[in-house]
């Protein structure tokens, strides 16, 4: 079997049903001269079967060998490319030459030398290609994230609102999910671009149109935490009072953020990250409820640091999808790629 299909050794023709009648017929009809150069049951049809075998093996080898190491190729850009992503450097860095200037001594003494510099001249690592690999990644993430907030039991949202560098508003929300063995997990669950204004009834409606994109469950929801802002807990025509008279809405707790001025105090300490850390997790311990719910918006706060890190002054052309989709949820996401998957799913070739 080859593929999954019936493969003649002899002429490697491939039988369309794998019926016993169907390969008596192909036997006798072409290749009837090898019942009696080679009877049944005889040592010498044991050799002849193993030989074609052998010569079938090898045949597959010549191709399977450039097909693993077009993957592991791929595999590699897929890894160098979420390093850049996660560690927020400009995407340029993957054209790096240094590697090849320093491979003669690195691996002069070894027997391969030829082969491992060949390797690493194959690696697809153009600016383009390493924006390619992240996106794709990111989707990959996005795939991992729905599933568990489709498999949770309930869940809590974070969300906090803040300038980018090129002074754009941008809304950033978090979601806890706490499963039915009582674990729980945190992640980026989408960054909104306010272009006009940031009054309550534009943050509702962005929110609303965010969770519509994701086609998020909102009967899971436990409680929505926010920076205590008078944009987002007006009694009237606050965010949390828009979403509690929102008929798709359950009934929610609402909390603001007890710690707020101590976190963008902290923005401008050097050293207060351990600090900020402890203090979190004392607030959530108290405020939560089974674990489900946030007690700060530190981790958006978190966020915007990160964003500030990603589009800077020399990146600040960066679209706001690409900026949110491609790199802030890698460098926040704790899930990890399946480069498995990614490598399969797409065709793999060598730079030129």
């Amino acid at each position: 079997m080859v593929n999954d299909k019936c493969c003649c050794l002899i002429c490697l023709t491939s039988i369309a049903i794998a019926k016993k009648g169907n390969l008596a017929r192909h036997f006798l009809a072409l290749h009837n001269k090898y019942k009696t150069d080679y009877p049944p049951n005889s040592e010498l049809r044991k050799h002849k079967v193993r030989d074609l075998k052998t010569q079938l093996t090898n045949q597959q080898s010549i191709f399977k060998k450039p097909r693993l190491k077009s993957q592991a190729v791929t595999t590699a850009s897929f890894k160098v490319s979420y390093f850049l992503a996660k560690k927020c450097k400009p995407f340029s860095d993957g054209e790096f030459e240094i590697f090849l200037e320093v491979s003669d001594l690195l691996f002069n003494d070894f027997k391969n030398k030829n082969e491992i510099v060949a390797a690493v001249q194959d690696l697809q690592l153009s600016r383009n290609t390493v924006m390619q690999r992240i996106e794709r990644m990111s989707g990959n993430v996005k795939e991992q994230l729905y599933d568990d907030i489709n498999s949770c039991s309930c869940f809590s949202l974070q969300c906090d609102e803040s300038t980018d560098i090129s002074d754009t508003a941008q809304l950033i929300v978090f979601v806890r999910m706490v499963f039915k063995d009582f674990t729980s997990k945190e992640e980026l669950l989408g960054m909104i671009s306010l272009k006009e204004r940031t009054r309550g009834v534009d943050i509702f409606k962005a929110f609303k149109n965010l969770l519509n994109d994701l086609k998020v469950s909102l009967f899971k929801l436990v409680s929505i935490t926010t920076d205590g802002a008078a944009a987002t807990i007006g009694c009237r025509n606050g965010f949390i009072a828009l979403c509690q008279n929102e008929d798709e809405f359950p009934a929610f707790l609402s909390y603001h953020c007890i710690i707020h001025p101590q976190v963008l105090a902290s923005k401008r300490l050097l050293n207060t990250k351990d600090v900020m850390d402890i203090a979190f997790k004392i607030v959530n311990s108290i405020r939560g409820l089974f674990d489900s719910c946030f007690g700060s918006t530190y981790l958006c706060e978190s966020a915007f640091s990160y964003l500030k890190l990603t589009k800077t002054k020399q990146r600040s052309i960066l679209t706001d999808s690409r900026t949110e989709d491609s790199l802030l949820l890698l460098s926040l996401s704790g899930y990890t790629p399946n480069y498995d998957s990614l490598v399969r799913d797409m065709q793999t070739q060598s730079s030129h």
